[in-house]
């Protein structure tokens, strides 16, 4: 049986043990036969084999390489032997020529990809016997191309190796799929008709229709007609056996000659007529030459239509049953049709030749779009006659590029933008800092608009280059012989001036940003130290001290520098009148030591003053400047002895409690001293009273009249009338920066403190202030504006009447540069406007139709034999002339009506001219008028004419009725709404965007109430749409709405700033805002919650807390009090106490008592001390001095001391006590380390005026001891610590920019022309998208509101009526259909009959056909004849494809014609049925399926569609074809059959799957273990069949494309090596197996009994071996 495959895959399976062996014994013998023929010959055992060719080689691109490879002598059996085994003769060549690569050759050569063939089936390609192919969906098949290398010039081919070398080469073949052949489908037969004969045999039909044409090879159409013969009885008369039967009508045709009766009658007439018409007078002969010049304007004779009228006839014969023609007389007699009559004779469309090429739309050079198009046209010389063909295209267009040398470049288009506005930082406020009010002042970060416009780009150089081709033109010969010396586009010299605005549209690319953020530099205000302490009283002059008249003065320092200079800063300079001013003073540095008088050792003496030269602003200056004031005496001062009462230094004078004094209040100073040990006895100096030990004096003595001096604002920056006239002329405009100097002045005034002005002679005159300065003056700018655009075009717009209707048009102007700096000003008219100029006539054409010619006969000489015919009168043709008018009716080329006016009109119509026999009537007349709608009737007449009136036949009112009554139209109409509602929309401001220029609208009203619409329809009674004028309605209901208005995030006013964090050294403030309304409706979002300080904004500044704010301040010690027993000595253990407060200081020094929580509890001073009281003679020092400092670092190797010094020296024998103490220095107790730390930075601070943008964030400097405790800055300023930080930096706060939308663009065109459903639309966009935490962008982009309901008309064809032969039984006749006008809603549903005027302004189309049919020729069977039925409707749309599959091969729709038979003779004459076909889109995939019914005995089975539709062919075949009657139900499964035991059983390949009763459910395929091929790619049909294209293919015939893996013969056609290994192999098999079968079956001899043992082993042995085998 061979080798085969089951299955879907091929599954390779041993079918006999002999098949096998057959292969073997083959390749046995095939391995052999090779391997003697390769012996015959003692060098064939050698070959020559040679390797791939190497890489092309060479120094220049092109044909000029070589290329190399191996080439090497091999033994057939596969190993290298040497060269001389080999045929020298055969050697190969091992190099060659090439061509060499080079990159740029890759846009010279191209592959070149040949089409697709033919699909071809691969399933009958198989590897062994042919099995039955059952195609499912669609059979696979491969297509091939062909792919070459290509020169892309000229298209020659060249090496594939050159393709290669860029891109590898396309794929040469690729699977396919062809569709499985298509039976042809057919619906159910419809029921039989009647029979075809009263009486006698009939047959009776019944037809069905093509539903699914045949396709692809499918089944043809099995027969549409079924015949059953019929007799209803005997007939009893005589049976109706002739019948008349109408030909068709012959082509047109001319007489071929007139009798010379006719010609004698013309001329005989025409000579009558001259000699009649000269006899008469001249005014009758002028009356009648107008007339016929009026009639011949009227016939308008055109050059156009060449109409001949002829003659055509058709036959009337008198025909049997059965077909065959008889005399005519054995017909009925009857009234025999016309059989000649007149008509046009045909003749085709005629033109002229093609005109030449145009110039071509593309005049200029433009690389983005390079190519316009160009068109010809072609005229018509005679429009088509008759039947003749029509006019084919008369104008066509190609593509072309602009010609020739020095093309100019096209017009270019860019983006202008006009100067930024000023900024402003109203737009970025919130609406609840819009409510605050005042929004004077505002800066920081701002927004800032322009606008932008489109210019074209090169209007100067094309312009330039016009005038030079102008100028070429004009210039004579010689001149343009001349060479210019400069190159004219390089001497070019452009004006800037602004460019004119041109349409938005004309500009592409990226719109320029039309806002951006800026930056409004906030004022910094000034800010100043606290005042000084007053100094000493000066002269106002120190060089001129003639004056007597003196100041103190007292001064603060700016501690920030303002905006625009320490001008405006508040006064920094205080004056107090005073007497005895000095320029220079002594001031007192110290005391020298106490010194006795007369060298003693106690008792009075005095103090020598230390002291120094200062001037008024307490400097140190030369000692000579002083000489003029006596040096300070010495103080007097007493060294007590050693039995005198011993009192303390003075303390240093207390502040002044006053700062000035008056008649009421006087400044007082206070100092004292204490008691350090009392006298003894009666020797020594009395200690003074306690009133002695205290001391005051008057201080600050000056009247409190303080005077400074005040200034004014600075004044606009003016000319100065003093600068030179060089500065007035040189001002430039346009410019930024200053163009010259001008003057500021201000007024200066000088002020008493709490009174107001005084004269200025009161204020000192050194600090006055200047009232002058010179200033800059910015530069005037001038308006600067674009020139007017140009006008906007003309709409040209006609009434009904078509007149031309007034229109306007307008141009703009844009404003580039405001004025400002008293620069020139804009004018007021920025958009003009004016009336358009009416055109003398409204564009359009129509047709003009001339009178009807005179109806003309067919000539009397051909009709005169007919039956009947009369010489002046019957059927007859008329034409007429046809003209082409402009509106206003003035002459027009017919090609412009050809393009622009309506179909046509005819231009030949039938006519009748009346026998005198016929009955004449005039037209009907116009219907009455209605006195009311709905009620009554109105009616029209017509009359009879002439001799008409006395015929009895004309007066048959049956007949020829003269009125026609109607009832009254009633017209009721009733409105409703259709449809949903529209969007909510604002109503319209000046909204819509410009054409001409974009900019930014600024705050527009985005919500409040608005409108929204929803269509109305109009119908009439009939429930037929009308305009919805009739029901009094503008096509809309109205209804206001409301778009919520956006509503900003608010939050709580800020908070108070919180207490500084630390109150020595640096700390931190905050101050907060809350959340108070949270935003909706799409308004500004809220900040993000910090949910550390669970605050919506927060604010965190450093703060530094002055560590002497607060001070300890201690009084005195108070006196001793002495525990001792002993008072007379009054010395001894005692206490003294004192009282310490915590005071305010200020820079005159502590000024009031605050809480003593506000001064450092680690300095403050003790409140009472124990100590012994001296005695009498004992050493007395005075109190400790302060400790010195420990050197850094702190060690306790270092130490620090104090000391006091003797004031009472001791008696003789007594000591004094040290005078210095001392201790070690130990860290963090007396000693501390000190380093600065820097603060956090704080959040960004902003000016109070400014929302967003750049501000300073700041740190602060520290002092922190080395036991963490923060200290006044100075102890790490002494140190002079290194600072290396950056204090303050700066930063930027996100503006929130609100969103910016673009205008709302114009309403958009309805989206349909009528119907319900139309709407319109409008659209805007983001011109600035939101940032930060600005009012995001809403979602609404576009809205829609609907279209006024417009009625839907459109001209539709009536049904075809019944072929209609004139009073004769059959033949060839006509059908006519009437064209109407329907009315609808859009949809095809609801269709309604109206006027014709109501679509008389659409085209003449029928779904789009421009062909109008209204009449055509149709046969009328006679009877007894056999013939085609009309065309049945197209089928609904299938699609051929397979159901679950997921394939489909496109869409048909079809119809069919089927036989109608009379006679049972007649049926050898039928002609053949028909069918056509067409594609269609949207096909339903239908399934076909086998269904039964009916009891065991006569079982009914019938194929039926997935719809339910019961059909013949498109069920799979029943197979095998056997009777399935037999089995009970039929075996309708498929791949079922009814076996011979009458059991539905399963095809070969597949098992059967029973029911739960036992029945056969479905047949399943058989698993079979697969062996996937090379190649095989059935999964994916689409994808590319061949794995290696190029190869040869190793596919067998007959099989379905699959290759074994293991091929016997190689490439080169030769038998690989492994075929004659297993040759051999088998071979040795079969000898073994032979020897085997020998041994087994030889009568084995008797053995030795020695060697028993050793045989008996070996059957063992061999059995082991062959189950190794196995």
């Amino acid at each position: 049986m061979g080798l085969g495959w089951r299955g879907a895959a091929g599954t390779l399976r041993i079918r006999t043990e002999g098949s096998w062996h057959l292969l073997v014994t083959l390749l046995l013998l095939c391995g052999f036969w090779k391997a003697n023929s390769q012996t015959d010959d003692g060098k064939s055992m050698y070959f020559w084999e040679t390797g791939p060719w190497g890489r092309c080689m060479g120094s220049d691109c092109g044909p000029g390489g070589s290329q190399s490879r191996a080439v090497w002598c091999a033994h057939v059996d596969g190993w290298t032997t040497l060269h001389t085994n080999c045929d020298q003769g055969q050697r190969p060549s091992n190099q060659r020529n090439c061509f060499r690569v080079c990159d740029w050759h890759k846009d010279l050569y191209d592959w070149k990809l040949g089409a697709w063939n033919e699909c071809m089936p691969v399933s009958g390609r198989t590897f062994g016997a042919l099995r039955p192919f059952t195609c499912s969906g669609g059979e696979e098949g491969i297509q091939t191309r062909e792919v070459g290398c290509v020169l892309n010039s000229d298209g020659s081919p060249a090496e594939d190796a050159i393709c290669e070398y860029f891109e590898p080469k396309p794929r040469l073949e690729q699977a396919c799929l062809i569709p499985c052949p298509q039976d042809c489908v057919v619906s159910e037969y419809s029921p039989w008709t009647s029979c075809s004969k009263t009486c006698g045999t009939g047959l009776r039909n019944r037809v069905r229709s093509v539903l699914v044409p045949p396709l692809f090879g499918g089944l043809v159409c099995p027969n549409l007609t079924e015949f059953q013969s019929c007799k209803l009885g005997p007939c009893t008369g005589p049976e109706g056996m002739y019948s008349l039967r109408v030909g068709p009508w012959d082509p047109c045709a001319l007489p071929q000659t007139r009798t010379e009766r006719q010609v004698k009658r013309r001329r005989g007439k025409g000579q009558g007529l001259r000699e009649r018409t000269g006899v008469k007078d001249p005014e009758t002969r002028e009356l009648i030459q107008k007339k016929r010049t009026r009639n011949r304007l009227n016939r308008q004779e055109s050059p156009f239509w060449d109409i001949q009228v002829g003659y055509q006839t058709r036959e009337v014969i008198c025909i049997h049953r059965n077909g065959s023609a008889v005399v005519r007389n054995l017909c009925t007699p009857r009234d025999l049709p016309l059989t000649i009559q007149s008509c046009v004779l045909p003749k085709d469309c005629q033109f002229t030749d093609w005109t030449d090429w145009g110039p071509c739309s593309k005049t200029c050079a433009d690389p983005r779009s390079p190519r316009g198009n160009r068109s010809r046209i072609r005229q018509v010389l005679q429009f088509p006659v008759g039947e003749g063909a029509e006019c084919p295209p008369l104008e066509e267009s190609e593509w072309c590029e602009p010609q020739g040398d020095g093309v100019p470049p096209c017009s270019s288009y860019t983006w202008r933008t006009t100067e930024w506005s000023d900024c402003r930082v109203d737009p970025l406020l919130s609406q609840q800092d819009r409510r605050r009010g005042n929004l004077t002042g505002l800066c920081g970060g701002g927004l800032q608009t322009r606008e932008v416009y489109c210019v074209q780009a090169n209007a100067e150089l094309l312009k330039y280059l016009k005038d030079l081709r102008e100028k070429d033109k004009n210039a004579g010969q010689t001149q343009r012989q001349q060479k210019p010396s400069v190159p004219p586009l390089l001497s070019v010299t452009f004006q800037i001036t602004a460019s004119r605005p041109v349409e938005n549209k004309l500009c592409e690319g990226p719109i320029p940003n039309r806002s951006q953020l800026c930056q409004i530099p906030c004022p910094i205000d000034c800010v100043v130290s606290p005042w000084g302490a007053w100094g000493p009283c000066t002269f106002e002059n120190c060089d001129d001290q003639a004056a007597k008249k003196g100041f103190k003065l007292r001064r603060r320092r700016i501690t920030n520098e303002p905006t625009g200079g320490p001008e405006n800063c508040p006064h920094l300079v205080e004056a107090v009148p005073c007497d005895e001013p000095s320029c220079h003073d002594w001031q007192l540095v110290g005391l020298d030591q106490c010194i006795p008088d007369e060298e003693k050792p106690c008792g009075p003496g005095s103090q020598l003053a230390q002291v120094m030269c200062v001037n008024s602003n307490g400097e140190e200056v030369d000692r000579g400047l002083c000489s003029s004031t006596p040096v300070p005496e010495p103080v007097p001062c007493k060294v007590p002895c050693s039995r005198d009462c011993v009192l303390s230094d003075w303390t240093p004078w207390s502040t002044c409690s006053q700062t000035c004094s008056s008649k009421t209040i006087e400044g007082k100073q206070l100092r004292t001293r204490s008691i350090l040990a009392y006298n003894a006895g009666e020797g020594g100096a009395v200690c003074p009273n306690s009133s002695v030990l205290q001391e005051v004096r008057n201080c600050n003595e000056h009247a409190c009249t303080v005077y400074h001096w005040q200034t004014g604002p600075w004044g606009p920056c003016s000319d100065d009338p003093s600068a030179s006239s060089l500065n007035i002329s040189t001002v430039v405009r346009n410019r930024q920066g200053p163009c010259s100097t001008g003057m500021q002045t201000r007024k200066v005034i000088c002020v008493r403190v709490n009174v107001g002005q005084v004269p200025p002679k009161k204020c000192p005159d050194g600090p006055r202030p200047s009232t002058v300065r010179p200033c800059q003056l910015p530069c005037k700018k001038d308006c600067i504006m674009t020139p007017f655009s140009d006008w906007t075009p003309c709409p040209v717009t006609c009434d009904a009447a078509g007149n031309a209707m007034k229109t306007k048009q307008s141009r703009k102007r844009l404003v580039i540069q405001q004025p400002s700096n008293g620069g020139q000003e804009c004018p007021e008219v920025l958009e003009e406007e004016q009336d358009c100029e009416l055109p003398k006539v409204c564009p359009g054409f129509r047709w003009k139709t001339h009178k009807w010619r005179k109806c003309q006969l067919v000539p009397w000489f051909l009709r005169q034999n007919h039956v009947g015919a009369q010489e002046t009168c019957g059927p007859g043709l008329q034409t007429r002339a046809v003209s082409c008018r402009q509106l206003d009716g003035t002459q027009a080329d017919i090609g412009e009506c050809l393009k622009f006016a309506k179909a046509m009109p005819a231009i030949t119509q039938r006519c009748q001219l009346p026998c005198q026999d016929d009955c004449q009537l005039t037209n009907w007349s116009k219907f009455s008028s209605c006195t009311a709608d709905c009620v009554g009737v109105r009616t029209r007449k017509r009359a009879l004419i002439g001799r008409s009136k006395k015929k009895d036949k004309c007066k048959n009112t049956q007949m020829y009725p003269l009125s026609e009554t109607q009832y009254c139209p009633c017209d009721k109409y009733n409105a409703q709404p259709v449809g949903n509602w529209s969007d909510c929309i604002l109503p319209e401001a000046d909204r819509a965007e410009s054409t001409l220029g974009l900019k930014v609208q600024g705050d527009i009203k985005e919500c409040g109430q608005g409108y929204r619409y929803q269509a109305m329809v109009c119908y009439d009674q009939d429930n037929r749409l009308v305009e919805t004028l009739r029901c009094n309605s503008h096509g809309y209901i109205e209804e206001a709405c409301i778009i919520p208005c956006p509503s900003d995030c608010k939050l709580s006013e800020w908070s108070n700033w919180s207490r500084c964090s630390k109150s020595c050294g640096s700390g931190v403030k905050v101050r907060s805002k809350w959340l108070r309304e949270k935003p909706y409706n799409g308004g500004r979002p809220c900040p993000k919650l910090d949910h550390i300080n669970q605050a919506q904004v927060y604010e965190v500044v450093p703060c530094q807390s002055d560590c002497n704010q607060y001070v300890w301040v201690a009084e005195p010690w108070s006196v001793w009090k002495v525990s001792n027993v002993d008072l007379k000595e009054n010395c001894g253990e005692g206490v003294q106490t004192r009282k310490v407060r915590c005071m305010l200081n200020t820079i005159d020094g502590p000024s009031e008592p605050v809480e003593d929580y506000l001064c450092d509890p680690e300095e403050m001073p003790l409140g009472a001390r124990e100590s012994r009281l001296p005695c009498p003679e004992d050493c007395v020092l005075n109190d400790w001095g302060p400790w010195s400092r420990c050197s850094l670092p702190c060690t306790r190797i270092n130490s620090r001391v104090r000391e006091a010094y003797t004031l009472r020296s001791p008696t003789v024998g007594r000591q004094c006590p040290d005078t210095s103490d001392k201790e070690p220095c130990s860290l963090n107790l007396n000693c501390f380390n000190y380093f600065y730390n820097i603060t956090d930075w704080s959040t960004c601070q902003l000016s109070p005026n400014a929302v967003c943008g750049g501000g300073i964030k700041t740190r602060m400097l520290d002092c922190v001891r080395s036991d963490g405790k923060s200290v006044d800055i100075k102890f790490c300023e002494e140190l002079k610590l290194e600072k290396k930080w950056q204090m303050n930096v700066s930063c930027v706060v996100e503006c929130p920019v609100n969103c910016q939308l673009s205008g709302w663009s114009v309403w958009s065109e309805c989206s349909q022309t009528c119907g319900l459903e139309g709407k319109m639309w409008r659209q805007r966009a983001v011109v600035q998208a939101s940032q930060g935490d600005g009012r995001p962008c809403p979602s609404q982009m576009e809205q829609w509101k609907p279209c006024p309901v417009r009625p839907c008309y459109r001209w539709q064809y009536s049904p075809w009526s019944e072929c209609r032969v004139e009073s004769v039984v059959c033949g060839h006749g006509m059908r006519y259909r009437n064209l109407s006008c329907f009315v609808s809603d859009g949809s095809r549903e609801g269709d309604g009959l109206v006027d014709e005027e109501l679509c008389s302004s659409l085209e003449l189309a029928v779904d789009g056909d421009k062909q109008i049919t209204l009449k055509e020729a149709c046969t009328l069977p006679c009877p007894g004849e056999c013939y085609l039925m009309e065309w049945s409707d197209w089928s609904s749309c299938v699609s051929i494809c397979v159901k679950g599959a997921g394939v489909d091969f496109g869409s048909v729709q079809v119809r069919s014609r089927a036989v109608l038979a009379q006679e049972p003779e007649n049926l050898q004459l039928c002609p053949d049925q028909s069918w056509e076909s067409q594609p269609c889109t949207g096909g339903e995939c239908y399934e076909y399926k086998w269904f039964s019914s009916g009891n065991a005995s006569r079982p009914l089975i019938w194929c039926q569609r997935s719809d339910g539709l019961n059909v013949t062919g498109g069920c799979p075949p029943m197979n095998p074809a056997v009777d399935n009657s037999s089995c009970d139900p039929p075996c309708l499964m498929p791949k079922s059959f009814c076996s011979e035991a009458n059991i539905c059983t399963c095809e070969e390949g597949f098992t059967e799957v029973l029911s739960l009763i036992g029945q056969l459910d479905q047949c399943a395929p058989i698993p079979i273990l697969e062996i996937p091929t090379a190649g095989d790619k059935r999964g994916d049909v689409k994808t590319s069949r061949a794995i290696n294209p190029t190869l040869p293919s190793t596919i067998l015939p007959g099989r379905t494309g699959r290759t074994w893996y293991l091929q016997p013969y190689g490439p080169d056609g030769k038998l690989k090596m492994w075929v004659y290994g297993v040759a051999a192999g088998a071979f040795v098999l079969l000898i073994f197996i032979v020897s085997m079968i020998y041994l087994a079956c030889k009568k084995p001899k008797r053995p030795q009994r020695q060697r028993q043992q050793n045989n008996r082993l070996k059957p063992l042995t061999l059995a082991y071996d062959g189950d190794t085998d196995m």
